[in-house]
């Protein structure tokens, strides 16, 4: 479990990067961390896995403060930051090995693990590439292989889903969903918001270095505001002009997005068709993640 307490941080300059920033992350649970660039994200989980020092408040893992207590709090932490930085002249399987040591693990119990990590992550194969040849997408799936080597209880992930293609972000998901079969706290923070809006139980937005919502998925489906999708083939300005009256429109191509509408759908139906609208879809959906998002941190 994972207990980030009051953390504040100020970086030279006097520049506040987080705020009292508190939350948990608990065992079988995949929590997203989402906001803009700079809201304080990547502090927080540098904070929480010992690579950097709070100014205020503390991170206890599995009841071990990370600052009074780091190497075992470390010991059960797995970290994967958004830039993984290797040495590029360094044996992909040699390196993972070398690290194997830090965790008490050598000899033939590091190959085979190396090799059984290798696997896991998709780059069985790849073992005596040096690191330097890998793309970043294969740098993110060695990093991961390095963060599973302990079996920790908790994982941070900054931004993971970044320069993974498709079949790479397909490998995260399955793998976070994997560690919370395993009872395992997850915390990942990404700018790919349906993904996290496909994976976590809880979201946690931060701004401008504060948490100004803690929400889980579902509670956020309740309070999402409703909208109109509709795709209208004949598309003119008569029809756009009575939308805009209901509330606040979008247009993608020949779909109108409508949010902030207080009238029936089903009476919005009948006047576009008594408009001549030619309706090929006409449904109600709730605000995706994204959208909610936005709208929260426009209010504040």
């Amino acid at each position: 479990m994972i207990e980030i307490r009051e953390l504040t941080k100020i970086y030279p300059g006097n520049k506040l990067a987080i705020d009292s920033v508190t939350f948990d992350v608990k065992d079988g649970e995949i929590v997203g961390f989402v906001g803009l660039n700079g809201a304080g994200k990547t502090t927080t989980i540098k904070i929480s896995c010992g690579i950097l020092l709070p100014t205020k408040g503390t991170v206890i893992i599995d009841g071990y403060d990370i600052v009074k207590d780091k190497v075992e709090a470390s010991k059960r932490i797995g970290w994967l930051p958004e830039i993984p930085i290797f040495d590029n002249n360094a044996k992909a399987i040699s390196l993972l090995k070398y690290f194997a040591g830090f965790h008490g693990i050598t000899g033939r119990k590091a190959e085979e693990l190396a090799k059984e990590l290798f696997k896991k992550v998709g780059l069985e194969g790849f073992e005596e590439r040096k690191i330097g040849t890998y793309s970043q997408g294969m740098k993110k799936r060695f990093a991961l292989a390095a963060s599973l080597i302990s079996d920790p209880q908790n994982f941070l992930f900054d931004e993971v889903l970044n320069g993974l293609d498709p079949t790479g972000i397909r490998f995260f998901r399955e793998l976070a969903l994997e560690l919370k079969r395993n009872g395992k706290a997850v915390l990942f923070s990404s700018h790919i918001l349906s993904e996290v809006e496909n994976l976590a139980d809880r979201v946690i937005i931060i701004h401008k270095g504060k948490i100004i919502k803690i929400m889980g998925i579902d509670e956020i489906k309740i309070g999402s505001e409703p909208v109109l999708k509709i795709t209208i083939n004949n598309l003119n300005r008569n029809i756009i002009e009575y939308l805009s009256s209901l509330g606040e429109i979008n247009i993608e191509g020949k779909t109108v997005s409508l949010k902030k509408f207080k009238e029936d759908p089903a009476i919005i139906n009948n006047e576009l068709v008594k408009m001549g609208a030619m309706i090929s879809s006409f449904t109600q959906q709730n605000e995706s993640l994204e959208e909610f998002f936005l709208r929260i941190i426009g209010e504040k």
